[in-house]
């Protein structure tokens, strides 16, 4: 196995300008969640012309497999997404984005672009291990229902169904050349909520004459707050954030209406039921108690993810054999949400962060900004890293 892994590392490295250039392609071109149209025929060019056949899944995705000696013994899956963010890049460089509002501000350019150098190394050395890996490039990782959903829906983990999966992420706080790992819970569950408080408008002089939204929802809100912090379960974190609130009124005018936006994110999937049903019950009944009505709803997002904490350990391992101990760290729970946590609930998962961050370079945006990008010496190891963890647990 030492040999492998050196020449693992060599193709990798050998492979680097090639990524970097289909990153730099992917970048110029991003295309929002479910629109991957042009994503989608790319990665079928580039794996087609390496004699790796693909098929089509959940309308832009692609699937694909690498079969090495003895197919059947086991497969495991990688994955990567696909998709890009509505927003306006102010980067100025070469490989800035050529569609005007569209970004790819949180990594999927590299994630899939690594995937691909990775998919080279392995259909180049596939005489060298035995079992099958499953590429998956996945659609809509940034739009509920997520294109996990989707994809699991239509059969992505059976014929051949995989044992295990990995999955990989830029990390903006850890620097490039380091890879860290998390066992057990690591990311959040996240659902969208949309409360619109219906009152009785009218002149702000005459409050007696009116029902007034506003004074509802800030009641609401604020007793919504002491449901999280009163009765979760201190084992699993949770978090309840209103990022709108919107009342159409005036400095004199009470409004007919009021609509809440904001975010529950959670640890645990009988806590995250029980207090989205808390919450609605709480809304409606103080909105009826204050003579006005709360209309409660609820756009379901991804459950939380969750790492099988002996894959995870068997990854950091063969991780720190491949880059040595003092380039893997450990992680902290992270309460962002990633549509790879549909994956962990049906198969073993392991899903790892991509140092990208170099302070040198001012290199420090975080995702999601108009400003994100990376060390690309981060993709001289990223694909070559994958390659060796399906390689290694193909083995184990």
């Amino acid at each position: 196995m030492a040999s492998l892994v050196e020449k693992i590392k060599s193709l990798s490295n050998s492979l680097a300008q090639e990524t970097v250039g289909n990153r730099h392609h992917l970048h110029m071109h991003p295309e929002l969640s479910f629109q991957e149209t042009a994503t989608q025929a790319f990665v079928e060019k580039q794996l087609n012309a390496w004699g790796i056949a693909t098929n089509r899944l959940a309308n832009t995705g692609v699937v694909a497999i690498i079969e090495g000696k003895n197919p059947s013994k086991k497969v495991v899956a990688l994955r990567a997404d696909m998709d890009a963010l509505p927003i306006i890049e102010t980067n100025d460089v070469p490989y800035k984005s050529q569609n005007p509002g569209v970004m790819h501000a949180c990594g999927h350019d590299v994630h899939t672009s690594s995937l691909l150098g990775t998919a080279h190394i392995l259909q180049t050395i596939k005489d060298e291990f035995e079992g099958t890996v499953k590429l998956i490039f996945q659609p809509a990782e940034e739009k509920a229902p997520g294109g996990a959903s989707i994809m699991i829906k239509e059969g992505v983990l059976e014929n051949p169904k995989p044992v295990s999966i990995f999955g990989q992420h830029v990390a903006t706080n850890v620097p490039v050349g380091k890879i860290g790992f998390r066992e057990g819970m690591y990311m959040a569950s996240t659902d969208e909520l949309y409360i619109k408080v219906i009152g009785k408008g009218g002149h702000g002089a005459m409050p007696d004459a009116c029902i007034d939204p506003i004074v509802i929802a800030s009641h609401i809100i604020v007793a919504m707050q002491q449901i999280i912090s009163r009765n979760k379960n201190p084992k699993f974190p949770s978090v309840l954030t209103f990022g709108k609130i919107e009342g159409l009124g005036a400095t004199n005018v009470i409004p007919d209406e009021v609509n809440i936006a904001g975010t529950f994110r959670a640890m645990d999937e009988t806590w995250r039921a029980e207090g989205l049903e808390k919450m609605k019950k709480l809304a409606e009944g103080i909105a009826d108690a204050m003579g006005g009505q709360a209309i409660f709803e609820v756009l379901k997002g991804y459950p939380f993810l969750q790492n099988n904490p002996e894959l995870t350990r068997k990854a950091k391992a063969a991780a720190i054999a491949y880059m040595g101990e003092e380039n893997v760290v450990d992680l902290d729970l992270w309460m962002a949400g990633e549509d790879f946590a549909f994956y962990t609930h049906h198969v073993d998962a392991c899903f790892y962060r991509l140092g990208i961050r170099n302070e040198a370079k001012g290199i420090t945006s975080g995702v999601h900004t108009p400003s994100f990008d990376i060390d690309e010496d981060a993709l001289a190891i990223g694909p070559g890293l994958m390659a060796w963890l399906a390689v290694n647990e193909l083995v184990s």
